[in-house]
C-alpha cells in the first residue's frame, strides 16, 4: 500500500490544513484512505469530506500494535494511496522517555515515510536546525520531505530553501504561504464540526490553495517508495448477539463523536443501526439499544430540552430496561439536567440521578485505563472533556479507573437500571468488550 504520514513539529504547525489539502488534491486521481492518529473525531470528519472515504483512528496506546496494523492492512484495502495525519508533534507521546502513543512510534510501527510540517514564522537557518533535530532524533523514524509552513513572501522562501538546501540532506517538498483567513476555525474541543453552517462552504476550495505550492507528484512518489508491510489479519467483527436488534444512534449537530468502527461493529453483530436528529425535532426511535454518543450538546442544549419525546423516550425505554449506552455528551444528556457555559440550565431525560455542567477548564486527561467491575477485565479508552458530572445519590460504578479523572476521579461509567453513561471513548478496534457489554445489557432486556 502505497502510504504517507504528515506529522508536525509541534500542535499547531498546520499539519491538519495541510494535510487535509493534500488529500483533497490527491482525491482528484484516485481513492485516498484518510487516517487520524490518536483519539480524535473532529479531523476525521474534514477527511471523509474530502475523500469521500471514512477516516480511521490508529493508536499506539489504545490499539494493541497486532490489532492495529491489522485493522490499517484492511481498511486501507481498495485505496490507491493511504494518507497519515500525526498528533501533535511528532516525537510527543505518553512518555518522556518512550515513543509510546506517538506518531512516531506508528511512523515505525506501519513502517510509513514522514513528511515533516515545519512552524517556519520567522525562521531561516533556525528551521534547517529544527530539521536536522528531528531528523537525527530517532534514525529509525524515515523522514523523507519537510513542508515549510507560514512563509512571509518571496524572500523569506528563498531564505528558507537556501537554508534547507546548505545544511541538511532533507527535500523541501513545498512551502505553504502565511495566510491566518485560510485556517480552520477552532473549538474548545479542537476544530470546528462540520455540521456548523458554513463550515462546509468553500472548504475544499480553500484548502487545495493552501498547497498549491506543495509538489504533490513528488509526494505520490515517496508514498510509493514505502516498504512492504506484512500485517496479521484483523479478526472477524462479528460474533453474532445482536441479531434482530435495532440499534437508536442519535447524529446530528450535538451528537457527532462516533467512531465508524463502533457503529460497525454493533451492525456485524447483527444490529440494524436507525440514526436520527434529535436537535431537529425527531422522536427517540423504537429500539432495544440506544447508543448516544459524544459531541456539543451544551450547544443545543435548548434544543434538545424542547424536544420532550425525545427526552421523555429515553426515560421511559431506560424504565423498560432497553439497553442504554451515553459516552461523554451523551452521559450528559442522559442527567437530570444540563447547565451551559453561560450558566443556564436546561431539563435533560433525568435517566441517571445527576447534574452536568461545563467547565472552564478541561478536565481529567486524555487517556484513561480502567478495570471492570465483575470480571475484572483491563480496558484501555480517552477522556476530553469540558463538562463535571454532580451525582444526587449514590450509583453504583461499572468501572475502577487506573489512570484518568472519570466521574469522580476514581469512578466512571455510573449504572442505572440497564444504562451506562461514561467518559470514556471506547474504540471497538482497541476494545472488543465494549460490544460485549452492549450485547450483553440487550441480551438481558430481550430476556
Amino acid at each position: 500500500m502505497d502510504r504517507l504520514l504528515i506529522a508536525g513539529t509541534s500542535s499547531g504547525s498546520g499539519k491538519t490544513s495541510i494535510s487535509s489539502g493534500i488529500m483533497s488534491v490527491l482525491s482528484d486521481g484516485g481513492a485516498v484512505q484518510p487516517y487520524k492518529i490518536g483519539p480524535d473525531f473532529i479531523d476525521p470528519m474534514y477527511h471523509r469530506a474530502l475523500t469521500g472515504r471514512p477516516s480511521r483512528n490508529l493508536d499506539g496506546y489504545m490499539m494493541p500494535e497486532d490489532a492495529m496494523r491489522g485493522h490499517f492492512a484492511r481498511t486501507s484495502a481498495g485505496a490507491d494511496i493511504a494518507v497519515l495525519e500525526g498528533v501533535r508533534g511528532l516525537y510527543e507521546g505518553l512518555e518522556a522517555l518512550s515513543d509510546a502513543a506517538s506518531t512516531a512510534q506508528l511512523a515505525k510501527s506501519l513502517r510509513c515515510p514522514v513528511v515533516l510540517v515545519v512552524n517556519a514564522r520567522s525562521l531561516t537557518r533556525s528551521a534547517a536546525a529544527m530539521v536536522n533535530g528531528f531528523r537525527s532524533f530517532d534514525p529509525d523514524v524515515n523522514i523523507a520531505g519537510v513542508i515549510l509552513n507560514n512563509v512571509s513572501g518571496e524572500g523569506h522562501r528563498r531564505k528558507l530553501t537556501e537554508a534547507m538546501a546548505h545544511y541538511t540532506d532533507v527535500e523541501v517538498l513545498g512551502v505553504v504561504r502565511r495566510r491566518p483567513e485560510e485556517s480552520l476555525p477552532q473549538r474548545h474541543l479542537g476544530l470546528h464540526t462540520l455540521h456548523d453552517g458554513d463550515a462546509l462552504n468553500g472548504l475544499r476550495e480553500r484548502l487545495r490553495s493552501l498547497v498549491e505550492e506543495v509538489d504533490i507528484d513528488r509526494l505520490k512518489e515517496i508514498a510509493s517508495e514505502a516498504p512492504a508491510l506484512e500485517a496479521p489479519e484483523e479478526p472477524a467483527r462479528s460474533g453474532g448477539g445482536l441479531e434482530g436488534l435495532i440499534a437508536a444512534v442519535p447524529d446530528d449537530r450535538a451528537f457527532c463523536f462516533y467512531y465508524p468502527e463502533n457503529i460497525e461493529a454493533l451492525e456485524a453483530a447483527g444490529a440494524t443501526t436507525v440514526r436520527y436528529s434529535p436537535v431537529d425535532g425527531d422522536m427517540l426511535p423504537e429500539a432495544d439499544i440506544h447508543y448516544l454518543g459524544g459531541g456539543y450538546p451544551e450547544l443545543y442544549a435548548a434544543e434538545l430540552a424542547g424536544n420532550r419525546d425525545f427526552l421523555e423516550g429515553l426515560e421511559n425505554a431506560n424504565e423498560e430496561g432497553a439497553a442504554m449506552h451515553g459516552e461523554c455528551g451523551g452521559m450528559m444528556v442522559l442527567c437530570q439536567d444540563l447547565k451551559d457555559s453561560q450558566g443556564r440550565s436546561h431539563r435533560m431525560a433525568g435517566v441517571f440521578p445527576a447534574s452536568a455542567e461545563m467547565a472552564p477548564q478541561r478536565q481529567g486527561p486524555c487517556y484513561v485505563e480502567a478495570t471492570a467491575r465483575g470480571d475484572g477485565r483491563r480496558l484501555r479508552a480517552h477522556e476530553f472533556h469540558y463538562s463535571r458530572v454532580r451525582l444526587h445519590k449514590e450509583l453504583p460504578y461499572a468501572f475502577d479507573l487506573l489512570r484518568g479523572s472519570g466521574i469522580d476521579g476514581s469512578h466512571d461509567g455510573m449504572v442505572s437500571g440497564n444504562a451506562v453513561g461514561t467518559y470514556m471513548h471506547r474504540h471497538a478496534v482497541a476494545d472488543q468488550g465494549w460490544l460485549r457489554m452492549l450485547a450483553t445489557m440487550a441480551q438481558r432486556h430481550r430476556g
